[in-house]
């Protein structure tokens, strides 16, 4: 990432470009994973959520959303950090993890406003809600229209800004620590694919809880207590109803998928940016 933003001017084709090729490698990849853990999380349970049946349940509203997601994430992000470390003036660790974390809260905060409907769509058709996104687009319509496909929005976003307060500093300082083992001035590909795939994981096992509130509220039934998010009364139910385990549900997929969509994303990211620079 650093190359980019050091030439002093954002090139929001590369961001886009990157953002999205690596958004879409992931969602596309790795989407049995996602499908198992939303039906873990579920209210009914995995094997009434449809078990290992329909995997791919829900993948067309993936494919198609996951690519303005990711790349309205990394415009925001990128953007958000060069003009944070402008107003800053000076090369601080303290600052630039600061800044890191800004900017990731600032890109998630924007990715969420496409991310949400089509994580409403797809989590929905994934526990066989309905036989197709389609079909689910068309139900959520009728029954809420477009604040329907906002259910979940602060709690998504609730969810997102911690996960990417602890991923993208810890991604950044673990590239920063390489390069600098290594006496180089930046990491290959690969090796931003590594430490994407431990910053992803650790911080999905940390915020595995706010995913589980934030399932549960994009499913729940119309004028249920879920549905109102409030994710503190939701997290608290899970508690009640079935413990710390609840909380925790669907921890295991969560994480590989995270892990290895964390290696996918972020090398995908770093590779694509690097070469479409060259060109656009």
């Amino acid at each position: 990432m650093e190359e980019m933003m050091d030439s002093g001017t954002t090139n929001y084709k590369v961001a886009l470009l990157a953002g999205g090729a690596a958004g879409t490698s992931v969602d596309v990849i790795l989407f049995p994973l996602d499908t198992i853990k939303t039906r873990l999380q579920s209210e009914a349970g995995f094997r009434a959520a449809g078990g290992l049946k329909g995997i791919y349940s829900g993948l067309l509203s993936a494919a198609l959303g996951s690519a303005p997601s990711a790349a309205m994430f990394f415009l925001a992000y990128e953007t958000s950090k060069k003009n944070l470390k402008l107003l800053s003036g000076r090369n601080d660790r303290f600052l630039d993890a600061a800044n890191h974390m800004a900017s990731a809260s600032i890109g998630e905060v924007a990715a969420c406003l496409i991310r949400v409907p089509v994580e409403v769509v797809k989590q929905r058709t994934q526990t066989l809600t309905a036989s197709s996104s389609f079909k689910t687009f068309r139900t959520v319509v009728g029954a809420e229209g477009l604040r329907g496909f906002y259910r979940g929005y602060l709690t998504t976003v609730l969810r997102e800004i911690p996960f990417s307060m602890i991923q993208f500093p810890l991604w950044e300082f673990l590239k920063f620590r390489w390069a600098e083992h290594q006496g180089v001035a930046s990491v290959t590909a690969w090796q931003a694919s590594v430490c994407g795939a431990i910053a992803g994981g650790t911080s999905a096992a940390i915020t595995t809880p706010l995913d589980v509130a934030k399932t549960r509220v994009m499913l729940a039934e119309r004028g249920s207590l879920e549905a109102q998010g409030n994710m503190v009364a939701v997290l608290r139910q899970v508690a009640l109803d079935k413990g710390v385990k609840g909380l925790f549900a669907g921890l295991v997929p969560r994480v590989l998928w995270i892990s290895v969509g964390g290696a996918i994303f972020l090398g995908v990211y770093d590779r694509v940016r690097i070469s479409s620079s060259r060109f656009l």
